[in-house]
């Protein structure tokens, strides 16, 4: 009921108070002499404020000069030179380093015949870093007059004008793609423990079954496939101990359970 002269309405016989509460909320609210609160205009500036920032960024990461190529790092080449690199990368001084697509610029540098593979990233604020991972020459090919440098895939590290004195020569001739049994030869070689292959003075292999390593000593290790590396090196090493190892000219360890000197 509504009390005479205030225009207030007061709580009835039996209603409760939580309900007279509730509907002096109500008749508040659609009060229109109360003043509104400018929820429209707080919406208006938070976006206004928000359009501004985002603004502000893509023009410092795009525009500004602030976040700019400046510099190309070269980590890890030890075989190729870090300018052929730099220059492979084709990476532009001065392109906003949000633009720069690393995956392009590694695709770049892995078609170098040094390299393996390769990582990019950008350092803030304006270095690129190129991380190579170089080709491990296990063996040196005799190849139209100069040295080739393989791989243990058979892959083209580098190539030399004279025979490397810390890599075999292999007896064959290199190919696209590697023939199985020069690959048979570079996988034993690259199996080899670096006591062993720093002795290795050539390597022949007529077919994959047939890997023969010849030692600086004048040894011939007639090896066979490449396969359990682990049980012939240990076999190879044990004859070496003995009186009939020391004197033999070759060591046949094809087969492990059978190996035969002479």
């Amino acid at each position: 009921m509504t009390e005479a002269g205030t225009g207030r309405r007061t709580s009835t016989p039996g209603e409760s108070a939580p309900a007279a509460r509730g509907r002096a909320a109500r008749g508040a609210r659609a009060d229109p002499g109360r003043p509104r609160r400018p929820r429209r205009w707080k919406a208006v500036f938070v976006t206004v404020l928000v359009v501004a920032v985002l603004g502000a960024a893509g023009w410092v990461l795009l525009g500004s000069r602030l976040l700019v190529v400046r510099h190309v790092e070269v980590s890890g080449a030890r075989i190729a030179p870090k300018d052929r690199i730099v220059a492979a990368a084709g990476v532009r001084l001065g392109l906003p380093m949000v633009r720069l697509r690393t995956g392009d610029v590694r695709a770049r540098v892995a078609r170098l015949r040094e390299v393996e593979s390769a990582e990019v990233e950008r350092r803030w604020p304006g270095t690129v870093r190129i991380v190579v991972r170089e080709r491990v020459p296990v063996a040196a090919a005799q190849y139209g007059g100069r040295y080739l440098l393989l791989d243990r895939g058979g892959n083209v590290a580098a190539d030399a004008a004279a025979a490397p004195a810390d890599l075999p020569l292999l007896t064959a001739m290199p190919s696209v793609p590697p023939d199985p049994a020069t690959l048979a030869a570079l996988r034993v070689v690259g199996e080899l423990p670096d006591g062993l292959r720093r002795r290795l003075a050539g390597v022949s292999a007529p077919s994959p079954e047939s890997v023969t390593l010849r030692l600086r000593t004048g040894l011939t290790v007639v090896w066979g496939a490449a396969e359990r590396t682990g049980d012939k090196v240990r076999l190879v090493e044990a004859m070496q101990r003995t009186s009939a190892g020391r004197g033999a000219r070759t060591i046949d360890v094809s087969s492990p359970d059978v190996v035969t000197t002479r």
